[in-house]
């Protein structure tokens, strides 16, 4: 359920998952743009953040659905801004396209992003996150609740902050798998933050998020694993070329009275098509997508 790891050599307790994930997931032979556009990339990046920040401080103050379609916003710019395209699948009816419980794999903090671009909402995150400069300023804008994955005494008064937010008609994402995994495979989805959906009476929103290459290929250049830095990152991503990423939004789930097999139920959803099939392409970028949520 935390945004991002690096896969630490022990456990601080059961609860603490570790990926087996590490460096040789990610191909040392990926095709890559030279360093003139790598750097124009780059400048794109940090002209968007500069931009987006002081926006955000303001539309804080606005009402909810203002600030949703600026986070929208703000995660389509991003993207687009890293040149990674955006792909959606969403098997949702529409109606109850609301508030509810998100719940997802999870490969790299930009998952975050590609999740805002179609809902968005307030993510359970490990709390360092909201100490990383530049990224923390946006974390915090976005109302992320921190969590210290080191201690379960903090877990309850985690899912309580997420059941707040449900009640608020929020929605709350969470990543169950308590760790990054490098996108061809993935964890067992940990039932803890399940409760705050039973708690709340909302639903289950399961979503796969996929990052694909330009052979249509699952790639790792997102992937935040083994002993990466947000740097490590960063520096794959923006130097990538063809990099997308595939967001499949699954039929709503009722929550039950057991947050176990919600749990299960969820886990077969995200994880039954490992390997996505191919989506009809929407569009190459973000912009002029039909992004419901």
């Amino acid at each position: 359920m935390t945004l991002v790891d690096t896969a630490p050599t022990r456990r601080a307790h059961a609860w603490f998952p570790v990926s087996p994930c590490d460096a040789s997931c990610v191909p040392a032979t990926a095709r890559t743009h030279d360093r003139v556009r790598t750097a124009i990339r780059l400048l794109r990046v940090v002209a968007t953040i500069c931009r987006l920040v002081p926006a955000g401080a303001i539309v804080t103050a606005l009402p909810r659905p203002v600030r949703r379609r600026f986070t929208r916003h703000a995660a389509r710019s991003l993207l687009a801004a890293l040149g990674i395209a955006v792909q959606v699948d969403d098997r949702r009816p529409f109606v109850g396209r609301g508030a509810g419980l998100i719940v997802a794999n999870h490969t790299s903090f930009l998952d975050i992003l590609a999740i805002a671009s179609v809902v968005p909402a307030r993510f359970v995150a490990k709390s360092e996150l909201l100490a990383w400069p530049v990224v923390g300023t946006l974390a915090r804008r976005l109302g992320v609740i921190g969590i210290d994955r080191e201690s379960l005494r903090s877990l309850p008064g985690t899912v309580d902050a997420a059941v707040a937010g449900l009640h608020s008609d929020d929605a709350v994402g969470v990543f169950p798998e308590g760790t990054t995994w490098c996108g061809r495979t993935g964890g067992t989805f940990r039932p803890a933050m399940f409760q705050a959906a039973v708690d709340a009476a909302v639903p289950v929103i399961p979503m796969h998020v996929g990052f694909r290459g330009p052979g249509d290929e699952v790639s790792t250049a997102a992937s935040f694993i083994g002993d990466d830095d947000l740097l490590d990152t960063m520096r794959r991503v923006i130097s990538a070329t063809g990099l997308s990423v595939r967001v499949r939004v699954h039929e709503l789930q009722l929550p039950g009275p057991d947050r176990r097999e919600l749990a299960r139920r969820c886990e077969r959803l995200v994880f039954g098509p490992m390997v996505l099939p191919p989506l009809p392409t929407v569009n190459e970028g973000v912009h002029g997508l039909s992004l419901a949520g």
